[in-house]
Protein backbone atom coordinates (compact mmCIF):
# COMPACT_ATOMS: atom_id res chain seq x y z
CA UNK A 1 0.00 0.00 0.00
CA UNK A 2 1.05 3.57 -0.60
CA UNK A 3 0.47 6.54 1.64
CA UNK A 4 -0.61 9.69 -0.14
CA UNK A 5 0.06 12.93 1.70
CA UNK A 6 -1.47 16.37 1.24
CA UNK A 7 1.23 18.41 2.96
CA UNK A 8 -0.77 21.63 2.54
CA UNK A 9 -3.57 20.16 4.68
CA UNK A 10 -1.28 19.25 7.60
CA UNK A 11 -1.84 21.59 10.54
CA UNK A 12 0.77 20.00 12.81
CA UNK A 13 -1.58 18.31 15.28
CA UNK A 14 0.73 15.27 15.42
CA UNK A 15 -2.08 12.79 16.00
CA UNK A 16 -0.82 10.53 13.21
CA UNK A 17 2.56 10.28 14.92
CA UNK A 18 0.97 9.79 18.35
CA UNK A 19 -0.89 6.66 17.24
CA UNK A 20 1.56 5.29 14.65
CA UNK A 21 5.14 6.53 15.11
CA UNK A 22 6.42 3.55 13.15
CA UNK A 23 4.80 4.99 10.00
CA UNK A 24 4.52 8.75 10.52
CA UNK A 25 7.40 11.06 11.26
CA UNK A 26 7.28 14.76 12.05
CA UNK A 27 9.74 17.48 11.10
CA UNK A 28 11.33 19.85 13.60
CA UNK A 29 8.28 22.13 13.43
CA UNK A 30 5.80 19.32 14.16
CA UNK A 31 4.48 18.90 10.61
CA UNK A 32 4.40 15.67 8.65
CA UNK A 33 7.75 14.59 7.24
CA UNK A 34 6.49 11.56 5.31
CA UNK A 35 6.75 11.86 1.53
CA UNK A 36 3.79 11.46 -0.76
CA UNK A 37 3.75 7.97 -2.26
CA UNK A 38 5.64 6.34 0.61
CA UNK A 39 5.33 2.56 0.47
CA UNK A 40 3.89 1.15 3.70
CA UNK A 41 5.30 -2.20 4.78
CA UNK A 42 2.73 -4.97 5.13
CA UNK A 43 3.36 -5.27 8.86
CA UNK A 44 2.68 -1.51 9.30
CA UNK A 45 -0.60 -1.26 7.37
CA UNK A 46 -2.80 -1.46 10.50
CA UNK A 47 -0.75 1.30 12.15
CA UNK A 48 -0.94 3.41 8.97
CA UNK A 49 -4.72 3.06 8.97
CA UNK A 50 -4.85 4.26 12.59
CA UNK A 51 -2.73 7.29 11.67
CA UNK A 52 -4.86 8.12 8.64
CA UNK A 53 -8.04 7.97 10.76
CA UNK A 54 -6.45 10.09 13.52
CA UNK A 55 -5.77 13.06 11.24
CA UNK A 56 -8.47 15.72 11.78
CA UNK A 57 -7.47 17.42 8.51
CA UNK A 58 -7.73 14.22 6.45
CA UNK A 59 -4.28 14.88 5.01
CA UNK A 60 -3.62 11.19 4.26
CA UNK A 61 -5.00 8.34 2.18
CA UNK A 62 -3.91 4.74 1.80
CA UNK A 63 -4.07 3.30 -1.70
CA UNK A 64 -3.39 -0.17 -3.06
Amino acid sequence: MKLTVDRTACQGHGRCFAVAPEVFQLDDDGYIAVHDGTEVREEDVAAARRGVRACPERAFQLKD
